[in-house]
């Protein structure tokens, strides 16, 4: 029974894991940046989306199919965008309501 003991290791470190604030900051800018290209992709799908309507009206292109698309695609990622920036300011709610 004692042998069975010792070899359980438990689900907790031993020592508190204390970020130092190069790992935090690094993390932070890292997850900064993540956020920015994100943003700037979907920012890339709705430029080109805008150009391809301005093509179209401008009798520059003759398939509205791809138009189209093009255009749902950059409204998904838009409303996926707000999915995210939504869960980011609930999960940064919830945080500031825990008590320390």
């Amino acid at each position: 029974m004692s042998n069975m003991i010792s070899n359980v290791q438990p689900w907790f470190p031993s020592q508190p894991a204390t970020a130092t604030p190069s790992t935090a900051a690094g993390k932070q800018d890292a997850f900064g940046s993540s956020l920015v290209d994100a943003i700037d992709q979907v920012e890339q799908v709705h430029t080109d989306a805008q150009q391809q309507v301005k093509q179209l009206l401008h009798g520059d292109r003759q398939d509205i199919h791809n138009v189209m698309i093009a255009v749902e695609k950059a409204d998904v990622t838009f409303q996926l965008m707000m999915q995210v920036r939504n869960k980011i300011v609930s999960a940064y709610q919830e945080i500031s309501k825990l008590q320390f």
